[in-house]
């Protein structure tokens, strides 16, 4: 018996710096995790860079400035330098930076009630479901966090619709996206990407989605004639892709063949909806209305996790009670914020604002030389420039250099700048943003 102790005693004691490490040894107490908070003095932008570099996950390439406030157009750094914001956190900040309706809303019910789950009933979420409904024009409202949640909740909706009521055979439903698409990076968004720094290394990939390319109506037509399709999920305006803008006609085609297939149209708006594009919505342009609708972003004014999904009861009362869901989805701030957010974009005219702001920005832009500039796209205030590399030029250089001269704005693929400052901007400001721009771009 003794000896038997004696083996057990030895094992455990061979076992031991495996179970500390197991349980993180190296943990330090609160109290000296807290204090490494407070510094002597405020941290340099080179000193914040390192200290993300090293205690953070390498998964984003930031544009290196250490923002630490904002106000409608304009955000500021920690040396106290104000810069024009031309990205308006991909769209999310279309009312401006902190603006002080949403922030109010934030803090009214901050202060009161900020979380129940969906256990319980709140007297905020139905106000809200009764007011974005009324907006848009649809029965149901499903309220989510993120964009990508939006989008995940729409392909449910579709497969579970396709089962239920276009009568697929289970497990045997299809989704078709556009080539170039992109909302997030869960396994469902990058399964349907074509950009290989989302999906390569993350196989295998979900089974059930199909491409096309975008802006092609022929490969649509021809994919929609599998009986088991369930559903088109398409961005109005690619965003990401470099803001990518189809051709007049594309959308109203997409709802023709969409119904003629009996097939759910996905309006993937979480970018391109809530006045960024000069209208409500970017569908709103061709006049045509999708079956389901993902709204995010602005949804919230950038001050909060806010996402929905719109569509008739005919899709959403496909799925019941315990098949969906989400602990913070509905909240009460997430509710009164997303409302708030709404009647700034209504009160305010951004649409209107956007649609004359981008026809100026662009007009404007289009008299950079084209052997430099060789494209300017986009619609309201969703634009993007393709710049001309060359070893010594590219968009990362541009958007440093623009950084210097007082105005952020962030590369995509390569040779693309996104510019989109938030839609409250006025016309002088824009046309001093112009000027940095064009100053930007020949100063090479």
């Amino acid at each position: 018996m003794n000896g038997m102790i004696l083996q057990l005693s030895r094992s455990l004691s061979r076992a031991a710096p495996v179970l500390r490490r197991s349980i993180h040894s190296g943990t330090r107490p609160a109290s000296t995790a807290a204090s490494k908070l407070k510094t002597e003095r405020p941290l340099t932008s080179e000193e914040i860079y390192a200290r993300e570099d090293k205690y953070g996950a390498h998964n984003y390439h930031p544009l290196p400035v250490a923002l630490d406030r904002g106000e409608g157009i304009y955000v500021w750094d920690v040396e106290g330098n104000r810069y024009y914001d031309f990205l308006s956190a991909y769209s999310a900040v279309n009312q401006g930076h902190c603006h002080p309706k949403i922030v109010a809303a934030l803090n009214a019910q901050a202060s009161k009630l900020t979380l129940t789950s969906r256990a319980f009933y709140n007297d905020v979420l139905g106000a809200y479901e009764e007011f974005v409904t009324n907006m848009f024009g649809y029965d149901k409202v499903l309220p989510m966090n993120t964009g990508v949640e939006g989008g995940e909740t729409a392909c449910k909706l579709a497969r579970k619709w396709a089962y239920n009521v276009k009568g697929v055979p289970k497990n045997k439903a299809k989704i078709i996206f556009a080539e170039g698409n992109f909302w997030g990076r869960t396994m469902a968004a990058i399964s349907s990407s074509t950009d290989p720094s989302s999906y390569e290394g993350f196989g295998p990939y979900m089974p059930g989605f199909e491409l096309v390319p975008y802006n092609d109506i022929p490969a649509l037509e021809k994919a929609l004639q599998d009986p088991n399709v369930a559903a088109f999920m398409v961005e109005p305006i690619q965003g990401e892709a470099g803001v990518v803008v189809p051709e007049q006609g594309y959308l109203t085609k997409v709802r023709e063949l969409c119904t003629k297939h009996n097939v759910l149209w996905i309006a993937d708006e979480v970018q391109t909806g809530l006045a960024r594009t000069g209208r409500r919505l970017a569908v709103d342009h061709e006049e045509v209305r999708p079956d389901v609708v993902i709204l995010g972003k602005a949804l919230s004014g950038g001050v909060y996790p806010v996402s929905a999904v719109l569509c008739d009861d005919e899709v959403m009362l496909t799925i019941k009670p315990g098949e969906h869901g989400s602990t913070y989805g509905g909240n009460p701030v997430a509710c009164q914020v997303a409302i708030a957010a709404l009647q700034v974009m209504e009160e305010e005219k951004l649409a209107e604002n956007a649609q004359r702001m981008g026809e100026l920005l662009r007009s404007e832009l289009r008299k950079l030389p084209k052997d430099i500039v060789t494209t300017v796209r986009g619609k309201g205030l969703l634009n993007a420039v393709v710049i001309k590399e060359t070893k010594d030029y590219d968009a990362w250089k541009v958007c440093l250099r623009l950084r210097d001269n007082g105005l952020l704005a962030k590369p995509t693929h390569g040779d693309i700048i996104r510019l989109a400052p938030p839609l409250i901007i006025k016309e002088h400001e824009l046309r001093e943003c112009v000027d940095i721009i064009q100053r930007t771009i020949m100063s090479f």
